[in-house]
């Protein structure tokens, strides 16, 4: 493995965050919320970078990262029971610095930093942990900050959402939070993001489950990690 890509163990090594994070969950007397199912949008790659790892920064063997504050977001795959849920693909995609997506239609296109990855992978392990490192999300036209996820169970799609920032003023005008009509779904789909102390550069770091169910996606919107898909909004 290439040394700049970020493996689990060498997460839990270099953040205490990441101990809390990706704790094994307890018994719940109750079912968890799970995390609301929120639309891919238009920008699901529509030709996957050569690099899908879970370091956004670095694409490659490139040296000049991409600019960016530095996030660390981590978290576990869990199922509505609280049992983790291991083997699980998830998907990740997001703006770069300057608000653009890697999709060749996305909006400030000729000034997309080619050094940001834009969309990444990771395989959950036995705790249903996942992790990506790469950049706090910041806004497009019309939209609050936010990350998009997919997660995958045995090639089907079971998961479609996107993750805003906790304390985010723009979320309160985002017309995709304010479907969310419930306080609880709300809160689902929010991370906070908090500086790691003793980072010399300013690094953040972020914990957000998914609760999954045992149903996949409607057909149409099942797409095994890696296929193509046509434009959605």
């Amino acid at each position: 493995m290439r040394s700049h890509v970020f493996s689990r163990r060498q997460f839990l090594k270099q953040s205490a965050f990441a101990a809390a994070a990706l704790s094994t969950p307890g018994l719940f007397a109750e079912e968890l919320t799970r995390t609301p199912r929120i639309g891919e949008g238009p920008f699901y790659p529509d030709k996957l970078p050569l690099d899908t790892d879970n370091d956004l920064l670095i694409i490659n063997d490139k040296i000049t990262p991409a600019v960016g504050q530095i996030a660390h977001l981590g978290g576990r795959i869990l199922s509505a029971t609280g049992e983790p849920i291991r083997n699980a693909v998830v998907e990740i995609w997001q703006v770069d610095a300057k608000g653009a997506y890697i999709h060749s239609q996305s909006g400030n296109r000729e000034r997309r930093d080619a050094n940001f990855q834009g969309f990444g992978r990771f395989l959950t392990g036995s705790k249903g942990e996942y992790y990506f490192r790469t950049i706090k999300p910041v806004a497009y036209p019309g939209r609050t900050p936010h990350i998009h996820f997919a997660v995958y169970q045995g090639g089907k799609r079971m998961l479609t959402t996107q993750m805003m920032i906790q304390g985010e003023t723009a979320n309160k005008k985002d017309f995709l939070y304010n479907r969310l009509r419930y306080e609880k779904a709300q809160k689902a789909v929010l991370a906070k993001f908090e500086r790691i102390k003793g980072s010399k550069i300013g690094e953040l770091a972020a914990s957000f489950d998914l609760v999954i169910g045992k149903t996949p996606e409607a057909p149409e919107r099942r797409r095994p990690p890696g296929r193509r898909q046509s434009q959605q909004r």
